[in-house]
């Protein structure tokens, strides 16, 4: 590969095409949504454990969605997990940096611990404990090591794709009853706000490189349930509260998720709406497809 040159602008030259490989998921349909210039590519289409400069003609920017997110799978497939999530990362970020071209890097809270009680910064020490994490971080430092940039988020869901929104909703009219974990604490964050966000990294393109973006506020798994059944018009008081000690997954999860959006903040980007309203907004965008006979509260 020739030397890497300086990254241009994504709205310099005659039209910005912003490439997303793995674009074929929740936040990369979105990406296309909003925006004509994105280029949501499958994984098919492009894959980036083998992707070189000369597969990002014309591209102006990178927006990475291509990941491994079986995260119970990744404890037992951790190969394959790290071929995507680090290997393929660094080698679209090596990419990207020879073509002369920015790029967006989508990473996760699993990165962290989980065993915190404040919102976590971006450079608050790091601690995986699934396989899943392990590799999306090893994914993160090959980015930042090629110049790119780095945005964790965590608890997406969208309308494309399966999600815990759309999982609840399935469950609400199979099932009289649920139980939700209640000692998980995170940022519900909707697909849609979240690409409307990284459209605006790719515009502005700040100083700082590694970067959280996700919901305001915080909840647990089981109030998001109880405010999915609301959007939905079931009573929340079918939900009831448990441990993650009963429900054990092959892979730990972690008990507390919340990324702190001041870095973002300061870097000048608008903060991502409250978790609780754009649930209410994307309920109304068709996050979930109306049923006869329930209609949301309020």
């Amino acid at each position: 590969m020739g030397a890497a040159q300086a990254p241009r602008r994504a709205g310099e030259g005659l039209r910005a095409l912003i490439l997303v490989p793995g674009g074929r998921g929740q936040l990369g349909h979105d990406l296309a949504a909003l925006s004509a210039d994105v280029r949501a590519v499958s994984s098919a289409e492009l894959d980036v454990t083998s992707v070189t400069a000369a597969d990002l003609a014309g591209a102006s920017a990178v927006v990475n969605c291509a990941a491994y997110t079986a995260v119970d799978a990744a404890e037992t497939d951790e190969e394959r997990a790290f071929a995507v999530n680090a290997v393929g990362a660094g080698l679209l970020a090596e990419a990207c940096a020879t073509a002369g071209i920015p790029m967006v890097h989508v990473s996760t809270d699993y990165v962290f611990s989980g065993d915190g009680t404040r919102p976590y910064e971006p450079s608050d020490p790091v601690g995986p404990k699934s396989a899943y994490g392990r590799t999306k971080l090893e994914g993160e430092r090959r980015v930042l090591e090629a110049g790119g940039y780095v945005v964790r988020t965590a608890w997406v869901y969208g309308v494309h794709g399966s999600n815990f929104v759309k999982t609840m909703a399935a469950l609400e009219s199979s099932r009289p009853t649920l139980s939700v974990v209640d000692d998980q604490v995170g940022s519900p964050t909707w697909s849609r706000d979240l690409a409307a966000g990284l459209l605006e990294l790719v515009s502005v393109l700040p100083s700082e490189r590694l970067l959280h973006a996700t919901g305001g506020g915080e909840t647990t798994w089981f109030r998001f349930a109880q405010a999915i059944f609301e959007e939905l018009g079931a009573d929340p008081s079918r939900i009831q509260p448990c441990t993650t000690a009963e429900f054990p997954r092959p892979a730990p999860r972690p008990a507390y998720s919340v990324l702190s959006g001041a870095a973002w903040a300061k870097a000048g980007l608008r903060p991502l709406p409250q978790w609780r309203s754009a649930l209410s907004e994307a309920f109304r965008a068709g996050v979930v497809a109306p049923r006869a006979g329930a209609a949301p509260l309020g």
